[in-house]
């Protein structure tokens, strides 16, 4: 039931009409320009009941040279004027890009053009007209890159707060389209809420309980700390997961020790996550069905807890345990749960396509799938020249090349790959090399460029 169809659907039009005035003087007019391989879509609000209630921009990011795509990836932002800017950079995110490229799936970062004071709910309700909006941006996305196959794709879904709200509205919603959810900080509704009395629980269907969940918060987000502002996000999240864990539900819990409701260093345990979804779950046709979670392997824990075991040694109530994929996520888990130092023993990607054009240095870059990007590492003749950025920066996590903001994107303008070497005089031969520093420190490969004559100013 959508929450207006209880008002006369003039005093509803009335409303949206003037919600809309009010989001269309809401400066969502900077952001990243979109050239192949981003394409980018907007659509106004609507003025019927069930329309779409906010502006919206969706960016989408297709991996080069994927001539066919298998999933959608879907990074959703939280509620607020802030977090909806912050989707204006989610699909430009090098480290989510990793993910992506890895399974030949599209990133796409939904921008809800929310305007201060307003109800986040009409946005993050699914019902709400969003979902909809969704799948026809999938479809004249599709269209504009060439990949018609896309709004037929299944769907990895991540939100925050909001984003959360939204993305498990969609996965009770279409069960058979969704991978993979993660919750950060943000669950939808299962069950009556005085609080709330106003939005309409979804229904639990048979079809969920197939879908890998994972409910992430802060522990100062009700768990060691209850009360202040956000002091009502694990009560919430703890009744989604016994609501969907009692009845079998491949759903688990990790709390970040360090945080309240911003994303932290959430990103080395979801996308080592999605990664394992991703792999077990994609099917080997488009159009067929997505496969079954397999359970060969899965590990269970105390969903507050910091440890975790195979499901055979687990002695308590299974059906009261969080779930874990396999052995490798578990470990994970516990290094997330403890501090969030989510460990990686691989050396990132080397770099390629080392440029020099006079004293500036280009190259490009992925991210390491594990841990990131944090620095670039800048050689001449042998000996290091520069690292770029000089000091990485985030105030929410590791440090990193992008930089990050409250809901997990990176920040504007986005950080260049380049270097201009200030110190190279007229007529010198030099030998440049690149190398690639994760968020733990570890030196990829060097991609290299060897002057072969001398430079220019």
């Amino acid at each position: 039931m959508n929450a207006f169809q209880h008002l006369p659907r003039i005093a509803v039009t009335l409303w949206m009409s003037v919600n809309l005035l009010v989001a269309q003087e809401s400066p969502y007019d900077f952001f990243p320009e979109v050239s192949r391989p981003y394409f980018r879509v907007r659509y106004e609000a609507g003025v019927r009941a069930g329309d779409l209630h906010f502006p919206v921009n969706y960016t989408i990011w297709i991996p080069p040279g994927v001539a066919q795509l298998r999933a959608v990836i879907v990074h959703q932002h939280g509620c607020g004027e802030g977090s909806c800017r912050s989707g204006l950079t989610g699909a430009f995110d090098l480290h989510w890009q990793a993910l992506a490229q890895k399974y030949d799936c599209a990133l796409i970062s939904p921008a809800y053009e929310q305007p201060p004071d307003a109800d986040c709910q009409l946005w993050c309700d699914p019902r709400n007209g969003s979902a909809d909006a969704f799948q026809k941006a999938l479809d004249a996305l599709g269209q504009q890159s060439n990949h018609p196959e896309l709004p037929n794709l299944p769907w990895a879904l991540w939100g925050h707060s909001g984003g959360g709200h939204w993305v498990g509205g969609m996965a009770l919603m279409y069960p058979d389209r969704v991978i993979a959810a993660w919750l950060r900080s943000g669950v939808p509704k299962l069950a009556k809420d005085m609080d709330r009395p106003a939005i309409e629980p979804h229904q639990l269907t048979q079809g969920v309980l197939r879908i890998p969940f994972m409910c992430n918060l802060g522990t100062k987000e009700g768990v060691s700390v209850t009360d202040g502002r956000f002091s009502k996000v694990w009560p919430a999240n703890r009744s989604f997961f016994q609501a969907l864990r009692s009845r079998g539900g491949l759903i688990g819990v990790a709390v970040d020790p360090l945080t309240s409701h911003e994303c932290g260093n959430q990103r080395y345990l979801a996308i080592p996550w999605f990664d394992v979804c991703l792999a077990a779950r994609l099917p080997d046709e488009i159009g067929e069905p997505l496969k079954p979670m397999p359970d060969r392997d899965v590990w269970l824990s105390d969903p507050t807890g910091k440890e975790a075991v195979a499901a055979s040694e687990f002695e308590g109530k299974k059906l009261e345990a969080g779930w874990l994929p396999n052995g490798e996520i578990a470990i994970h888990w516990m290094e997330y749960v403890t501090d969030t130092g989510v460990s990686d023993v691989t050396a990132p990607p080397a770099p390629s396509e080392v440029t020099l054009d006079g004293k500036r240095l280009t190259w490009r870059a992925n991210a390491d799938p594990e841990s990131g990007l944090s620095q670039f590492k800048i050689y001449r003749d042998g000996e290091l020249l520069a690292v770029v950025p000089e000091k990485a920066t985030n105030p929410y996590g590791r440090p990193l090349f992008q930089n990050l903001l409250y809901s997990d994107t990176p920040v504007m303008p986005l950080a260049k790959m380049e270097f201009v070497d200030r110190t190279q005089t007229l007529g010198s031969k030099h030998r440049y090399e690149v190398a690639v520093v994760n968020t733990v420190g570890t030196e990829s490969p060097r991609g290299a460029v060897r002057t072969d004559s001398p430079t220019n100013d």
